[in-house]
């Protein structure tokens, strides 16, 4: 491993490029720390993302104005409020309430407040894109499902989000891309994420420009495996006779 590392430096040094600092074994066990930090906060707020939207998206649909309502209200606030701003206001307002409520026994971890805030943030768009889908729905399908006597819930579990979530499937994998890329506000609160990590070692060596390749490269890989993920379910979920 020491010896492709040397390689790799030597070879980027030909370039203008200083990659010394992997060769040491503190630096490169925080930026491999922090990477895998970063793929898991990308693995929970995928799922939670998801989950909310779902969760959102039958509110606003369902109908019913007490849902309806207070669901519509959270998407408006959520989407047109920037994510940094409202995790420090969940990271130093409410996370500081609850401390002051329980004590020491407050659960909630820096790392566990990106994954709500994110995957609050993201679920109000996931929802949008699964409301548009949900009204995507074609009646025929409906009048259908209703004359098997499905109940409204069932009606939505069953007919309206399965086959909404593959209409919406292109703007969900949009959305998904962007909250890979999102993660790295968990820097703000000190997560030890690879953003994190990289500031840590570029305040105490002059490998910004170096650091910042890197970054992109990792963000840019991670972005393409949810990209191929979508490209492939988007095929694998396609319909005779939908979207043609």
């Amino acid at each position: 491993m020491s010896h492709w590392l040397e390689v790799f430096v030597q070879w980027a040094a030909r370039l203008g490029l200083n990659y010394s600092f992997v060769l040491d074994a503190y630096a490169r066990g925080s930026l491999l720390q922090g990477a895998l930090t970063t793929v898991w906060l990308c693995l929970f707020t995928l799922v939670g993302s998801l989950l909310a939207g779902v969760a959102l998206a039958a509110m606003l649909t369902s109908g019913k104005p007490w849902l309806a309502r207070p669901a519509r209200v959270f998407v408006e606030v959520t989407r047109n409020t920037p994510t940094l701003v409202q995790l420090y206001c969940a990271f130093l307002v409410l996370n500081m309430l609850l401390t002051q409520a329980v004590g020491t026994a407050n659960p909630l971890t820096p790392f566990a407040w990106v994954v709500i805030v994110i995957s609050l943030h993201k679920g109000a768009f996931h929802a949008e894109a699964l409301r548009a889908g949900i009204e995507a729905v074609p009646a025929v399908t409906l009048e259908a499902a209703s004359s098997l006597a499905f109940s409204s819930r069932q009606l939505l579990w069953n007919v309206q989000m399965p086959l909404a979530m593959r209409f919406a499937l292109p703007s969900l994998i949009n959305n998904l891309i962007d909250l890979v890329k999102m993660t790295a506000v968990a820097s703000a609160i000190a997560v030890g994420d690879i953003t994190y990590a990289s500031i840590m070692i570029w305040t105490q060596s002059d490998n910004v420009l170096e650091l910042m390749i890197l970054l992109l490269a990792f963000f840019g890989l991670l972005s393409f495996v949810v990209n191929c993920v979508g490209r492939f379910l988007e095929a694998r979920l396609r319909m005779p006779g939908y979207g043609h």
